[in-house]
């Protein structure tokens, strides 16, 4: 247990140390309430029942019913104790974990399941606090228990109270091997159970293409398969605690035979009273409980033990985007933005997705994006809110290397809207209003104007309709215009559009390009283009060809002078054809 990473879990404990204490006072002196009782049944038996002294018996009887009144009245202030502060631990650790993972950068999301993060942080966070409201509290009753209930036996009658003491020796042999083995199975169950909560979620997610292809029975098949293994792992734990239970009931009960047995000739001979007889087997029947919890605890401190690993895995990784240590903020800026001699390569990726590039925008100037599919145009973007970082060469905004401005304070100027959009289980007004909850009425209403995004009005409760989870309630369409609504209701001094108006008809894609153009005339915009129409949005042109920029110009210039742009164009116009004549 020395090396457990639950001890990892302190800071959280340390602010409830003092319900913590609480809790282990009032379980210790609700013990001693039941322990008192067995001493009370001697107190009665070898004296007023002995002498036939029947008035004296009532009020040792209302003695002992006292004391059963007050462990009840302790047991119950122990449990709410319990339960607020472990609750309370809970919901601590929770925050910390959302919160650090909104730090980590989108790579390390890329990299990891929906599913396995968010069994971190509700299964295993639950299992933590059943341990440490629980398990862990009563693990220090019941070896206090022990050791008090022993030192009583001992008190009675000293070689019957050595031998019950040695009965500790077989218990911590077995609970060392239940325990090598349990770690193992633990982590296993865990881990399958959040692979099993990935694949619930994307077969929720996926339910539209899972049905349009008739594949509701493969997705079946897959998850059963993973069901079926996480009940075989989940059989093997209970094998493995059953026979450790089983084995373990044997010791208290071995134990109890030979306190009978000894007990009979302890009484014969007349070093123990019948009444002592009594108290001592009694208070042996009262470590038979705390023996037996002691493999449910064993195996609830197993499984808080790696959740705690597991989502220490989460909270030990450093964000790999994060401010400097002398980041700045900045209140405004005019909008110029450098690309110097920039590369980029993913983690894990077998070489760079963007070598040499070199752009510069000048403040209120739009320029387009354009190259085949897979050249690097989204990663190109992804770079300027800081999504990525580049891995050579700098970004600079108004002259600041991206890097060395404050996070918050970089994407506040930079506003951003992607081709896949993502919408959240929340309102129209409070998805569009996500990057600027401050914005008023009229900023809102300006947005929506220009994304041609009023079919929100005609909704069932306007601004107020909630969308559904990833906004799946709306066509792709709608979805994308209300994302570029969310990207320039704050009015950013720099745009990030990728390829925001692939969704859209040929007639909306004209009203949207139409007031696009007004927001664009005072913004610096870099724009991901595939239709060949919106390069009409665009001052210039740059053509990223083999993750470099091969040449920059006006749409015409390029149509002239580089034959690959052409062709791109054409392959890009043909593509948007075809997906029209498909829709």
């Amino acid at each position: 247990m020395s090396r457990s990473p639950l001890l990892r879990v302190r800071p959280y404990v340390r602010p409830h140390l003092t319900q913590m204490v609480a809790m282990v006072v009032a379980g210790m002196l609700g013990v001693g309430a039941s322990i008192a009782v067995p001493l009370v049944t001697k107190r009665i038996i070898d004296g007023p029942i002995a002498a036939g002294e029947r008035h004296a018996i009532l009020p040792l009887a209302l003695l002992a019913l006292a004391l059963g009144t007050v462990e009840a009245a302790l047991a119950f202030l122990r449990r709410y104790v319990q339960a607020e502060a472990s609750t309370a631990l809970e919901a601590e650790i929770r925050s910390d974990l959302y919160a650090h993972l909104q730090r980590l950068s989108v790579a390390f999301h890329e990299g990891w399941q929906s599913g396995q993060l968010l069994s971190r942080a509700t299964t295993d966070l639950g299992t933590i606090r059943r341990f440490v409201g629980f398990g862990l509290v009563f693990l220090v009753i019941n070896l206090l228990t022990f050791a008090t209930v022993v030192g009583l036996l001992i008190n009675l009658h000293a070689p019957l109270g050595i031998l019950t003491a040695c009965s500790a020796v077989p218990i911590v042999w077995l609970s060392t091997r239940f325990e090598r083995r349990y770690k193992r199975i633990a982590r296993e169950v865990q881990d399958q159970q959040g692979d099993l909560a990935t694949e619930i979620e994307e077969a929720a997610t996926g339910i539209r293409i899972i049905k349009s292809f008739g594949r509701h029975g493969m997705v079946t098949e897959q998850f059963l398969a993973r069901s079926r293994r996480l009940r075989r792992t989940q059989l093997e734990s209970v094998r493995v605690m059953a026979h450790f239970w089983g084995t373990l009931d044997v010791v208290p009960n071995v134990t109890l035979a030979a306190v009978l047995l000894g007990g009979a000739y302890a009484v014969g001979d007349g070093s123990l009273s019948l009444g002592g007889l009594v108290a001592f087997i009694s208070l042996v029947l009262m470590l038979v409980w705390p023996v037996e919890a002691l493999g449910w605890i064993l195996a609830t401190a197993q499984e808080a033990s790696t959740a705690a690993t597991r989502i220490f895995e989460v909270l030990d990784t450093e964000p790999v985007i994060a401010d400097r240590p002398n980041a700045k903020a900045v209140a405004k800026v005019e909008g110029r933005l450098r690309f110097e001699g920039v590369s980029f390569a993913y983690d894990g990726g077998r070489g760079p997705v963007l070598h040499d590039i070199n752009l510069d925008l000048a403040p209120g100037e739009t320029v387009a994006i354009v190259g085949a599919t897979g050249c690097g145009k989204t990663s190109l973007v992804s770079l300027v809110p800081r999504l990525y970082d580049v891995t050579g060469g700098r970004i600079l905004i108004d002259g600041h290397d991206i890097r060395d401005l404050t996070l918050a304070s970089l994407r506040r100027h930079v506003g951003v809207a992607f081709e896949d959009p993502i919408l959240f289980s929340a309102s129209v007004r409070e998805n569009v209003l996500l990057g600027a909850p401050d914005a008023g009425e009229e900023a809102l209403a300006e947005a929506l104007a220009i994304a041609s995004a009023s079919f929100v009005y005609d909704l069932p409760w306007g601004l107020d309709t909630r969308v559904g989870e990833q906004g799946l309630s709306l066509s792709g369409g709608q979805r994308q215009r209300l994302a570029l609504a969310r990207a320039v209701v704050a009015r950013p001094r720099i745009l990030v559009l990728d390829d925001p108006l692939s969704s859209l008809d040929v007639h909306t894609e004209a009203a949207v390009e139409e007031a696009l153009r007004r927001v664009l005339a005072g913004t610096t915009a870099l724009l991901v283009v595939h239709r060949p129409s919106t390069l009409a949005l665009a001052d210039r042109v740059a053509f990223l060809e083999g993750g470099t920029i091969r040449a920059v110009g006006t749409h015409a210039e390029l149509m002239d002078s580089v034959p690959s742009y052409r062709a791109t164009l054409s392959q890009e116009a043909e593509a948007v054809s075809q997906r029209g004549e498909v829709a």
